[in-house]
């Protein structure tokens, strides 16, 4: 009997994706043999040496400066700038005063339109020099998470920020230039186009049928079971219905919230938690892949706008490269079901 693939439909984008059946691999497959990750030597890490220039520094023993366990420093290269900002306004997150200079506005070049790339590029940056989320304890990972909640809040205080990401690549064809752990929070003044995809298919759904659209994903994935990975009382992991890569993970807060920035300290370390789970098992199972991390909340303005948004975590594991048809269709490929993908994950 022909296998054939299935095209799934992303409930909230509205874009195909391809479950290659057809050709499928078992979960075992896609785990390669163990990487041997190149660090670059301790002296000659960037992220290693204490900064005194940081603009925050967390420490889970409270021992002083030098004994930082999370420390917060600007991008030596930013891919945006905001050279008018106020210091204090960026050092200290419960100074109130908004941050300061004039905000960018669309300039007409032709039938063309451009932006002064304003905003703020920061490095999250974890002790140790080898140890990934992965490997770290939930304690230390809840330090990471409450400095991207602080960072986030504070670049929330420039007027001309219209949205925060946070991400984190692990690994070199993750775009990893230096192997040391760390995240990244980049603020620009535009809402970047996927999640203004994602931002206009919750309110269409919302429109239609008077719920969240995550929250409806949410409630069939606790009754199907199929795809969850992890869970504990405040966060689930799952491999989406319309996976756009092999072991693709979201982790979603259980009850409804449009902005990450909001979560209290019981929350960010069962966020520590779950992310620890679910990016241990895809170390062990997959042989630490190299993927990228990132978050997907409500831009910083008009919040009422976007009270119908839920807002998450997305991992995207680097398990296949863009061939022709991806890139000429823009629908991706996936040679293992998300069903199999999570069952092989639950089991590690």
């Amino acid at each position: 009997m022909q296998n054939f693939s299935e095209l799934r439909r992303n409930l909230v984008s509205g874009e195909w994706v391809v479950i290659a059946t057809g050709r499928a691999k078992r979960p075992q497959e896609f785990a390669e043999q163990p990487k041997k990750r190149t660090h670059q030597p301790k002296i000659k890490c960037p992220f290693e040496k204490e900064h005194p220039e940081a603009l925050a520094v967390y420490n889970k023993n409270k021992l002083g400066r030098r004994s930082w366990s999370v420390q917060v420093v600007r991008n030596k290269f930013p891919t945006f700038t905001r050279p008018s900002f106020l210091e204090n306004g960026v050092k200290n997150i419960d100074n109130p005063e908004k941050i300061g200079g004039s905000c960018p506005s669309a300039q007409q070049l032709g039938p063309y339109q451009w932006l002064d790339g304003i905003g703020h590029h920061e490095v999250i940056i974890s002790r140790d020099h080898k140890r990934n989320i992965a490997q770290m304890s939930v304690e230390d990972i809840e330090l990471v998470v409450r400095a991207m909640q602080d960072r986030y809040l504070g670049a929330a205080k420039d007027d001309c920020v219209k949205y925060v990401s946070i991400f984190q690549n692990h690994g070199k064809t993750a775009g990893a230039s230096i192997s040391h752990p760390h995240f990244q929070l980049i603020a620009i003044p535009v809402i970047p186009p996927d999640v203004n995809r994602s931002l206009h298919g919750s309110q269409k759904y919302y429109e239609e049928h008077q719920k969240c659209v995550h929250c409806v994903m949410l409630e069939y994935s606790y009754a199907n079971r199929q795809r969850v990975v992890y869970e504990n009382e405040h966060f689930l992991a799952e491999t989406p219905f319309a996976s756009k890569t092999a072991f693709e993970i979201r982790i979603f807060p259980k009850v409804h919230s449009p902005h990450f920035e909001t979560i209290d300290s019981a929350k960010r370390l069962a966020l520590a938690d779950c992310l620890q789970k679910t990016l241990a098992k895809i170390w062990h199972g997959l042989k630490d892949p190299d993927y990228n991390l990132f978050l997907h909340t409500a831009p910083v303005r008009g919040n009422h706008h976007y009270q119908n948004y839920h807002w998450h975590l997305e991992i995207l594991p680097k398990t296949a490269t863009w061939a022709g048809f991806e890139i000429g269709t823009g629908i991706e490929i996936s040679t293992i079901t998300p069903e199999a993908a999570a069952d092989f994950l639950r089991s590690i």
